[in-house]
C-alpha cells in the first residue's frame, strides 16, 4: 500500500512565477480596456484573452515538474487535497467578492434586481463549490458559470486538468502525451481557423478561441480545447527536460536567456497587445492566436524554465508578481463589473474622469488582492497544511 506522506514543496521556477504575473495584469488591463471598447471593437490589449491560454501551459508544466515523480510517496486523494488547499481558499474569496459587490451592479445589469433569494443562495453556494451553474441561473444577462465572479469558468477547467492529470495523465509515457498533444492541436486550429468539424458553431466560423465561461455545448467545447493543448504541452515539456539536463545545463532547457524574464514578459506584453489581425473574427487572427498558443506560449515557458534571475531586483520583482499573479486574476472581476457599471451609467464622461476612475480601481483591485492573499489566503492554506495535509500523513 503506498504511503500518504506529507511532502514539502519543491523549489519553484522564479521567473515562471514572474511571468504569471506579468500574464495576470495584462489580463486586468483586457478587461479595462474591454469595458471602453464597442461591442465586436478593437481595443488596446486585443489578445489579452490568451493569457489563459498561457496560464494552462504554466499550469501542466509545474504540475509536472511538482508531482510526476512522488506518485510512489503520494495517493490519488492526497494529490487532491494538495491542489484544494493551494487553489480553493482563492476561489470562495472571490465567490464572496463578488456576491458582496453584485447589487452594486444593478446600474448596468437591471436584472440582478429581480433574482430571488433562493436563487442568489442557490448560486452563491454553487460558486463557493466551484460547481457550473448553467445558464437558467444567470443573474446578468452573459451565462457565466459562476456569475458572482466571472473568472472562476478558466479555474473549473482547471481543476479538470488537475483531475485528469491525477487519474490518467500521469500514467501515460511521453510519446502518449504527444499523440494527445497532437490531436488537441488539430482541434485548437479547428477553432481558430474555423473548419468546425464537430458542427458546434451554425452562425458561422469561430476564428478565435475566445469563450468557455458559459455550460453550453459550444462553449463547453471552446473551453475543453483551451485547456488541452497548453496543459499537455506543458506537461509534456516538463517530462522532455530532465533528460536533457547537465552540470552546464541544470534546466535541460534549450533556451537559456540572460535577463530572461525580461526578455519573456516583452513577449508577453507584445503578444497580448498586437492588433487583430486582418480585423477581428477573421482566419488572418484566428491563425495569430494558434502560432501564439501552439508555438510561441512553449517558446516563452522554455525561457522562464531555463533562464534564471541573477540580480536582487529582478528575483524581488518576480516574486512579488508571482505571489499576486492567482490572487489578482481570481478577485479583481468584482471591481471590473463595477467599472463596466460605472460606463454604461456615464458613457460621456470626459477623458481624465474615464483614467482616473480605471486608475481608482486599478490600484483597488490589487490592493484587494494583496490584502486578501496576505491576511486570509496564506494563514488559511498553512492552517490546512498543519491540520490537513500533515495530519492527514501521520
Amino acid at each position: 500500500m503506498k504511503q500518504n506522506i506529507y511532502l514539502s514543496s519543491k523549489p519553484r521556477y522564479d521567473i515562471l512565477d514572474g511571468l504569471r504575473g506579468v500574464a495576470a495584469f495584462m489580463v486586468i488591463l483586457f478587461h479595462f480596456f474591454e469595458n471602453y471598447c464597442p461591442e465586436g471593437g478593437l481595443q488596446h490589449i486585443n489578445h489579452g484573452f490568451l493569457a489563459v491560454d498561457f496560464f494552462f501551459v504554466l499550469s501542466g508544466f509545474v504540475i509536472g515538474y511538482a508531482y510526476d515523480d512522488r506518485w510512489d510517496r503520494m495517493t490519488t486523494w492526497g494529490f487532491f487535497k494538495r491542489r484544494l488547499t493551494r487553489l480553493h481558499p482563492m476561489v470562495i474569496a472571490g465567490t464572496v467578492i463578488g456576491a458582496s459587490l453584485l447589487f452594486f451592479q444593478a446600474s448596468a445589469f437591471p436584472k440582478i434586481l429581480d433574482i430571488s433569494l433562493w436563487m442568489f443562495l442557490l448560486c452563491f453556494f454553487m460558486g463557493l463549490l466551484m460547481i457550473p451553474c448553467p445558464p437558467s441561473l444567470d443573474m446578468r444577462g452573459w451565462a457565466e458559470m459562476n456569475t458572482f465572479n466571472g473568472p472562476n469558468w478558466s479555474l473549473t477547467y482547471e481543476y479538470l486538468g488537475n483531475i485528469l492529470y491525477a487519474l490518467v495523465l500521469r500514467r501515460l509515457p511521453k510519446w502518449g502525451l504527444a499523440v494527445l498533444m497532437a490531436v488537441a492541436a488539430f482541434f485548437t486550429l479547428d477553432l481558430t481557423l474555423g473548419w468546425d468539424v464537430l458542427k458546434f458553431f451554425p452562425g458561422g466560423p469561430h476564428f478565435s478561441v475566445v469563450g468557455g465561461w458559459c455550460i453550453t455545448p459550444d462553449q463547453i467545447y471552446v473551453g475543453l480545447t483551451r485547456l488541452s493543448y497548453p496543459f499537455l504541452c506543458g506537461l509534456l515539456i516538463s517530462r522532455i527536460l530532465p533528460s536533457y539536463r547537465s552540470e552546464s545545463n541544470p534546466s535541460g532547457s534549450p533556451l537559456h536567456l540572460k535577463g530572461g524574464f525580461w526578455w519573456a514578459s516583452i513577449m508577453l506584453v507584445v503578444l497580448f497587445s498586437i492588433p487583430c489581425v486582418g480585423g477581428r473574427h477573421g482566419v488572418s487572427d484566428g491563425l495569430y492566436q494558434a502560432v501564439c498558443i501552439l508555438l510561441l506560449f512553449p517558446v516563452i515557458v522554455l525561457i522562464g524554465a531555463g533562464s534564471q534571475t541573477r540580480h536582487s531586483i529582478s528575483t524581488k520583482v518576480c516574486k512579488w508578481l508571482g505571489e499576486i499573479s492567482y490572487p489578482l486574476y481570481i478577485t479583481h472581476y468584482p471591481f471590473i463589473y463595477m467599472h463596466f457599471s460605472f460606463h454604461r451609467a456615464h458613457p460621456d464622461a470626459p477623458l481624465w474622469i474615464k483614467i482616473a476612475i480605471s486608475a481608482g480601481v486599478l490600484v483597488i483591485s490589487v490592493i484587494v488582492a494583496w490584502g486578501v492573499y496576505k491576511v486570509y489566503d496564506l494563514p488559511v492554506r498553512t492552517w490546512l497544511t498543519e491540520r490537513w495535509l500533515k495530519k492527514g500523513s501521520k
